[in-house]
């Protein structure tokens, strides 16, 4: 039987790891996610009208579409609608963001050690499959919805996609280098 003490170096390795590789195709590869978002003609005008709004996440218009009546419906389908996410005033702590998304990773690794604690043995020849499975399903898949129920743009997700099964193989490589024999 494996442990998920018996873990720890795979767990803390593979987060290590992804933190360098998420860093470089985030911000070392300008062709690969600087272009994910792009630029409003006026962006002035928006920034005006969200200056006194708290951080948060909004939607525009906030209707309840269900109880309007048709002839709005259909007027208000024909005008754009927004998903914002406000960060007022606009601080961001970089480091403590980095700290952040290390222990999301670590808590990812985590969970992955320990699917493949309760289903490898010791010396098991599947560690690379299983671990590398589940590792694409914690990574990859989860910026989909966004695409499916919000809109954004299926560019992004694929990249994110991508993003995710490179972290996948990585946490996989990881792991079967150093399971438990």
């Amino acid at each position: 039987m494996v442990t998920l003490a018996s873990l720890w170096l795979p767990i803390l390795l593979s987060a290590v790891a992804i933190l360098i590789v998420s860093n470089i195709l985030w911000m070392a590869l300008p062709f690969w996610h600087r272009a994910d978002y792009g630029r409003l003609e006026n962006e002035k005008a928006l920034l005006d009208a969200i200056s006194s709004a708290k951080s948060g996440q909004y939607i525009a218009p906030y209707v309840n579409w269900s109880k309007l009546p048709p002839e709005e419906r259909e007027a208000m389908a024909q005008r754009p609608m927004a998903l914002t996410l406000v960060r007022n005033p606009a601080k961001f702590n970089f480091p403590g963001a980095l700290i952040s998304w290390f222990v999301y990773l670590l808590v990812i690794s985590t969970f992955i050690g320990y699917v493949g604690a309760v289903t490898l043995p010791p010396a098991s020849r599947n560690v690379f499959r299983v671990i590398t499975t589940v590792g694409i399903l914690a990574y990859a898949f989860g910026a989909v919805p966004d695409s499916i129920w919000y809109g954004k743009p299926w560019s992004v997700t694929v990249k994110v996609i991508v993003d995710g099964v490179i972290y996948g193989l990585i946490t996989g490589a990881i792991f079967c280098w150093l399971w438990p024999h």
